[in-house]
């Protein structure tokens, strides 16, 4: 499922957040949003969520323009860095409560339980459950319905090593399938693991986006920690000029 946007912008009380950004990310690929604190990853992600409109410019996903009609949700599946759960329900009632939300027939994939040896904390109140164990039934929800695009805000925060693996090779599989995968992440050893084309935000603007390969060239960097670093401060040198 391809999304695109199309000279989007977006301000909040003046102050410019997303200035006419042009972006196309595909299916079968893992694209990162990377860019600096107040760079604009956030409000691109509500963007394309349906929880921001635009002030300008369209979004589209799967071929069809938004518009406010938000039954295209359905085929999202989303994992905030930090998933917001009610305190009082089990993780077995929480994956029950968004079924029956969907309704029945709907495919359910719960792979990533057993994936995540997740099963005996199911039944615990989410309030008692550990950081890392509620970032696994977040993962989980995010994968629960076999959506066509899936966003990642900074996944693998809070998971230890054997979980983090988990769930790269769970995108890996994903991608592999033709899903359109979407993540952010501060830790870019990580995200050089995963992502195929790089999205480089810089105070609202598109500062690059392509393939990883592409960036790697363009900055004679290997690494894409010291290849984004190389590309701030390039626009920093500049604008100082």
């Amino acid at each position: 499922m391809t999304v695109r946007l199309t000279g989007v912008r977006k301000a909040f009380r003046g102050r410019t957040v997303l200035d006419d950004i042009d972006l196309e990310i595909r299916p079968g690929r893992v694209s990162a949003i990377l860019g600096p604190n107040g760079s604009g990853k956030t409000t691109l992600i509500k963007m394309v969520l349906g929880l921001v409109r635009p002030d300008a410019g369209t979004i589209g996903i799967g071929g069809q323009p938004i518009n406010g009609d938000h039954a295209y949700r359905a085929r999202i599946g989303y994992m905030p860095q930090a998933a917001r759960f009610p305190e009082n329900l089990t993780g077995r009632e929480i994956l029950a409560m968004l079924e029956d939300l969907r309704g029945p027939g709907v495919p359910v994939d719960r792979s990533l339980i057993d994936a995540f040896d997740l099963e005996p904390e199911l039944d615990k109140p989410v309030r008692t459950l550990s950081g890392g164990n509620r970032q696994k039934v977040s993962a989980v929800t995010a994968f629960l319905f076999r959506p066509e695009l899936v966003i990642l805000d900074e996944p693998t925060a809070g998971l230890d090593p054997i979980a983090s693996g988990v769930l790269k090779d769970r995108i890996r599989e994903e991608r592999a399938h033709g899903r359109t995968i979407v993540l952010t992440g501060h830790v870019l050893s990580e995200v050089e693991q995963l992502a195929d084309d790089i999205i480089v935000l810089l105070d609202g603007g598109v500062l690059f986006a392509g393939p990883l390969g592409e960036l790697r060239a363009r900055t004679q960097e290997t690494s894409l920690e010291r290849a984004v670093a190389s590309l701030l401060l390039k626009r920093g040198l500049k604008e100082a000029a």
